[in-house]
């Protein structure tokens, strides 16, 4: 399944008044190759003191155990975003949540990506073996410090990396089946190569529809999350009335609904 939503925000202190900030979010996704039900979901929650998170949540083995323990950690993690923690906070309570519900015999991979615009900075928490990868001024860069997954080991914290938004600030998101696309047949995905033959111009949907289509060329049709956002700014007069376009149509792929970005 496809779905992209596409969020804006009103203009920042920061920012001229003629100007508004645009958050774009995409998510593309796929079933896993011969399982009913994938172990990753993707959340999009908004924060109360402005801005937006995003939730990516993978959970130990596959099928519906995996989904029973990314949903139990996607929802958690949710929660406490709603009720104002701070990322870092959000990361560790999830951990304790987890181990203390499965008593440490069960990990899951967890990134929260959020757009504060209170401190007009994008924050990106990582427990994940995949790293993050950020485009912005021009450079390419990934965020990949080794970390570990929650819900086993009692000190384990989230690797935090927080960065000013600007135009054009770019972030992709990825679960395991994009990131070891191709290994199986000795093979490696590009996604870099992906990102610079995209125009400059590229929305966050067609990026994500890019590195899915790209990963699944490379792996015959397995693989499956990746969420990318985007920040751009445009002038309102540009952009005025795009208020009831926030809620951004999705593209199914096949018949067979998952939960995700609008559950």
């Amino acid at each position: 399944m496809r779905i992209a939503v596409e969020i804006i925000c009103l203009p920042l202190d920061c920012i001229c008044p003629m100007n508004r900030l645009e958050i774009q979010i995409a998510v593309a996704k796929v079933a896993k190759y011969a399982v009913s039900e994938s172990g990753d979901t993707v959340e999009v929650v908004e924060r109360p003191h402005g801005g937006i998170s995003i939730v990516v949540s993978d959970g130990q083995r596959s099928g519906r155990s995996a989904k029973t323990i990314s949903n139990l950690v996607a929802r958690k993690a949710m929660s406490l975003l709603a009720e104002g923690v701070r990322d870092g906070a959000v990361a560790r309570a999830t951990h304790d949540y987890l181990r203390t519900h499965r008593g440490g015999k069960v990990s899951a991979e967890l990134i929260i990506t959020s757009v504060d615009l209170v401190t007009e900075t994008l924050v990106i928490s990582r427990n994940s073996r995949c790293p993050v990868l950020i485009q912005r001024q021009g450079a390419i860069e990934w965020l990949d410090e080794e970390c570990d997954a929650i819900g086993i080991h009692r000190n384990t914290k989230p690797n935090i990396v927080e960065m000013p938004i600007t135009l054009g600030l770019t972030g992709i998101i990825i679960t395991d089946g994009i990131w070891r696309a191709g290994h199986h047949s000795g093979g490696a995905m590009d996604i870099v190569a992906v990102m610079t033959q995209m125009e400059a111009c590229g929305s966050a949907q067609e990026i994500a529809n890019r590195v899915l289509d790209a990963a699944l060329a490379c792996e015959a049709g397995r693989c499956p999350v990746l969420s990318a956002a985007r920040s751009t700014q445009q002038r309102s007069s540009e952009r005025s009335g795009h208020g009831e376009n926030a809620k951004k149509r999705g593209v199914q792929r096949n018949s067979h609904p998952q939960r995700g970005l609008l559950d």
